[in-house]
């Protein structure tokens, strides 16, 4: 492929370069066809990958998987998150920090970008390569290949958890990422009513299809608490409950809908920090406890080599 810079702005210029000098340099050094021997070399100090994913756009999957890092960081885990929504990133501004940039280091003879750090949770994002108002206009290899730099060309260092905070659908970039390491799991975030519904049951047979265990179903904006204790059931009852039932997945848990959810992300601060003894707060946490423990007493058990199925 011919790079042609006039065809590009300087901040996708300038992601084009970085991109292309880790990969320059460290590509050869990655075993492409042995997935443990990818694992080990790409994430060798990460014990647990999760996708967060959602079939259907606004369903609140990003402010699910920050409030889940935030919650897995107040409970002690070492915790990062990719942004693999490649076309559509909103890590940096759910976390407050849209204009930091990676610094590009030399480790080993080899070049290293540093994930950008906040509450603790380790981070990286193509929003902190690119202007906010400029467009990712890629074709799908070219942001497959972000997402796999995104793994193997950044220190991490230790972590338990690494969230990958998924753009919605069923396309490259969940392929890209099931075929490039063995994750743990997945993850889907659903909103109750049927539309919904619908598209959260693709994304999970998708999962199921590549061998990725779907860790289970997150009802997001389940309802609103009134003043006087009710609740109102705005998109519907139990869809997320019904369908983990139905495709016999756990079903991890449901978030109320509260407009301190929202300014949480608009501010950058989730509200699991923000407003820790909020309702929604406690949400978050005990999904994110569970969750995180499940993983753990379960990962003995889960087969090291998926075999991918397309």
């Amino acid at each position: 492929m011919i790079f042609k810079p006039h065809f590009y702005t300087k901040n996708e210029v300038f992601c084009y370069y970085i991109c292309a000098l880790c990969l320059i340099q460290n590509t050869n050094t990655i075993n492409t066809n042995n997935p443990v021997t990818q694992t080990e070399q790409i994430l060798p100090k990460v014990k647990y990958t999760i996708a967060v994913s959602s079939g259907k756009g606004g369903v609140g999957k990003s402010t699910v998987a920050v409030n889940l890092a935030a919650a897995l960081i107040k409970e002690g885990y070492k915790t990062g998150i990719i942004d693999a929504d490649i076309y559509g990133p909103s890590i940096p501004t759910m976390l407050g920090v849209a204009d930091e940039k990676p610094k590009l280091v030399k480790i080993n003879e080899k070049n290293r970008l540093l994930p950008i750090v906040k509450y603790g949770i380790k981070m990286m994002s193509i929003g902190f390569l690119v202007d906010p108002n400029e467009a990712v206009v890629w074709r799908g290899p070219m942001a497959a290949s972000a997402l796999k730099q995104f793994m193997s060309d950044v220190e991490w260092d230790e972590l338990d958890f690494l969230l990958y905070d998924m753009p919605p659908g069923t396309g490259d970039i969940q392929l890209t990422l099931t075929q490039s390491i063995p994750l743990t799991g997945a993850v889907i975030v659903s909103t109750p009513q049927e539309i919904s519904i619908i598209d959260a049951r693709k994304g999970a047979k998708m999962f199921e299809k590549v061998n990725v265990p779907v860790l289970g179903i997150i009802e997001n904006m389940s309802y609103y608490s009134r003043q006087d204790g009710t609740k109102e059931y705005i998109f519907g009852e139990g869809g997320g409950q019904k369908l983990a039932g139905e495709l016999k997945l756990n079903f991890l848990g449901e978030i109320a809908i509260n407009t301190d959810v929202r300014i949480g992300g608009d501010e950058g601060k989730p509200i699991v920090l923000g407003k820790p003894d909020s309702q929604e707060a406690e949400q978050f946490c005990s999904i994110a406890k569970n969750l995180a423990e499940n993983v753990i007493s379960k990962a003995k058990l889960q087969p090291k080599l998926p075999v991918i199925e397309i």
